[in-house]
């Protein structure tokens, strides 16, 4: 389950699109319910295509996430 993003984010950055979606989440959350997440708040495929990549496996907080996010695509990410 999510709770509706706190503004749209088609137009923002990759950084602001994750941090809205994650921030939307319920947590704990699986992979599928962040891709869902993301797919609600109307990010970018490139969101949906990095979130999609993560681990099958439940994420306790946002903090685990962004872990997993950092080490995966590197430090271009400013979560």
């Amino acid at each position: 389950m999510t709770r509706p993003a706190s503004r749209s984010i088609p137009g923002e950055s990759i950084d602001l699109q994750i941090t809205d979606v994650l921030r939307a989440a319920t947590y704990p959350a699986n992979k599928d319910a962040l891709v869902d997440a993301a797919r609600d708040a109307g990010a970018s495929n490139e969101v949906l295509a990095m979130l999609d990549g993560l681990p099958e496996q439940d994420y306790a907080d946002i903090a685990a996430v962004t872990k997993l996010i950092g080490s995966n695509f590197g430090p271009g990410l400013g979560l």
